[in-house]
């Protein structure tokens, strides 16, 4: 069991036993201690000039520090490891990690540390222990700009806004930020969001319908009263000409079995005042976006001119 002098031994507790070459010197050791170490297989180099003081899997935790002692004091965590960090349950999962360093820095990719050198770092970047952490907003479009397929980058947007993580002026400042680099499909959600979708499989069965030449245009999230004044649950979609209701459905989008269940009884309350509801899921959207687009469409031509017992509030509808 090898003793580490008191500054070694502070320091390694706050980096979960991870240390970079330079602190290991600090401390006394020198670069042919380190070499038999790792060669003996007690420790092992995780990163350049990056030791983890055991043997094993790094958790996701110490990807993270291993990553960040790596890149430098001045290092921020973001995009998809930030993500991580922050909770964000629908993110694409990645064993690398993301950061951004002053554009002088030269220290460059290597591993699970993926470096992106930034004309302007993020002051609101939340400190930890060990690092940096970048703003949620800032953190979202730096994921959405090394993301290639749209349906995760509407999937992280939705859930920013909708969880809390960041509101839309902040993500629209960070987008205009990042100006045009890459920055499409992130704009793309960004607008869907705006427009009144609430989340990637609702995005998904706008953009089915939106190439609908019988549709009339569609009121996403609207906020619908009864003849009473009464507050009624809101549909994903709706056709007020027809009172057809629209519903992506899926218990993964759904953040716990309670809200499952306060989602059929909405359902019901709807039906019962004599709104038709269609129910898609996710999947079918995906597999099979004319068929739901036809199916759609036949309703809403089937009942037009059905008349329900439901206002529609036009200021507070995405359209």
């Amino acid at each position: 069991m090898i003793e580490h002098p008191p500054a070694l031994e502070e320091a390694t507790r706050r980096q979960q036993q991870l240390a970079t070459r330079a602190q290991l010197l600090a401390a006394g050791f020198d670069d042919m201690f380190l070499y038999r170490q790792t060669r003996r297989g007690h420790w092992q180099r995780v990163l350049p000039a990056t030791y983890a003081l055991f043997s094993g899997t790094l958790t996701g935790e110490q990807r993270r520090i291993s990553a960040a002692l790596y890149a430098g004091p001045d290092a921020q965590l973001t995009g998809l490891a930030a993500l991580g960090w922050y909770g964000f349950r629908y993110s694409p999962r990645t064993d690398d990690v993301q950061l951004i360093v002053p554009h002088h820095a030269r220290r460059r990719s290597s591993g699970h540390a993926v470096i992106s050198r930034a004309l302007t770092l993020d002051p609101k970047a939340r400190r930890t222990e060990v690092y940096p952490v970048c703003s949620p907003a800032r953190a979202v479009v730096d994921a959405a700009r090394e993301l290639r397929q749209l349906r995760p980058v509407r999937a992280i947007v939705a859930e920013a806004v909708q969880r809390g993580f960041a509101d839309l002026d902040t993500l629209d400042a960070e987008i205009r930020r990042a100006r045009r680099s890459r920055t499409a499909l992130i704009r793309k959600a960004f607008s869907e969001v705006v427009a009144g979708t609430r989340s990637a499989p609702e995005a998904e069965l706008r953009e089915c319908l939106a190439g609908s030449r019988k549709l009339p245009p569609i009121l996403w999230n609207p906020r619908l009263t009864d003849a009473e004044g009464r507050r009624l649950p809101t549909p994903d979609g709706y056709l007020a000409e027809a009172a057809v209701a629209l519903e992506v459905d899926s218990q993964e989008f759904h953040f716990s079995p309670e809200d499952w269940t306060r989602t059929l009884d909405r359902h019901n309350e709807l039906s019962r005042l004599g709104v038709l509801i269609l129910h898609f899921t996710p999947a079918q959207i995906r597999r099979d976006p004319v068929g739901v687009r036809r199916l759609v469409e036949d309703a809403y031509t089937t009942r037009c001119g059905t008349t329900a017992p439901v206002t529609v509030h036009a200021n507070d509808s995405g359209v």
